[in-house]
């Protein structure tokens, strides 16, 4: 179950911030691998158009006060503070790569507010995501492929 929870974050987290400032990725096969201080997870997810989009939307659901973007002269910086009843988190990344082929986010979150949770928590994480290729037969936009073989279905992107 760890792992489970580990690779969905890293494929949540790989997901460009605040995609409507951002470039969305190219469509297709991207595996990311996400590193942190609770290990390591690897998983892939089916990228289509507007995937980015649908994913920021369903996570934040206006639970976000702050997200700022900014472009800086070798990809972009992310500030953001949210929350979700007493549990609050403010976070700092910076995000490289061509969104073609590759990304590689680095970012930093405290937490505040957990149960059971004595302080803040500072938490690290790297993902660095890669496009593999076109999505498989029965892969859909927003399918995450679990290490399991497992499949998410994420929610659609709204049709323009």
């Amino acid at each position: 179950m760890k792992s489970v929870v580990l690779a969905a974050i890293a494929i949540l987290s790989s997901v460009p911030a605040f995609a409507e400032d951002l470039p969305q990725r190219k469509p297709g096969l991207w595996e990311t691998k996400s590193t942190g201080e609770q290990g390591e997870a690897v998983a892939k997810q089916c990228v289509g158009p507007g995937t980015d989009q649908s994913a920021i939307g369903g996570m934040t659901a206006g639970a976000c006060s702050k997200m700022l973007v900014t472009k800086t002269a070798t990809g972009y910086a992310v500030e953001t503070e949210c929350s979700m009843g007493p549990v609050k988190a403010s976070g700092s990344s910076v995000i490289t790569g061509d969104f073609e082929t590759s990304l590689r986010t680095e970012g930093t979150t405290k937490i505040s507010g957990m149960p059971g949770q004595s302080g803040p928590v500072e938490r690290r994480l790297v993902v660095e995501a890669k496009r593999l290729g076109d999505c498989g037969p029965g892969q859909k936009p927003g399918d995450i492929i679990m290490p399991d073989g497992k499949v998410i279905s994420m929610p659609q992107a709204p049709k323009p």
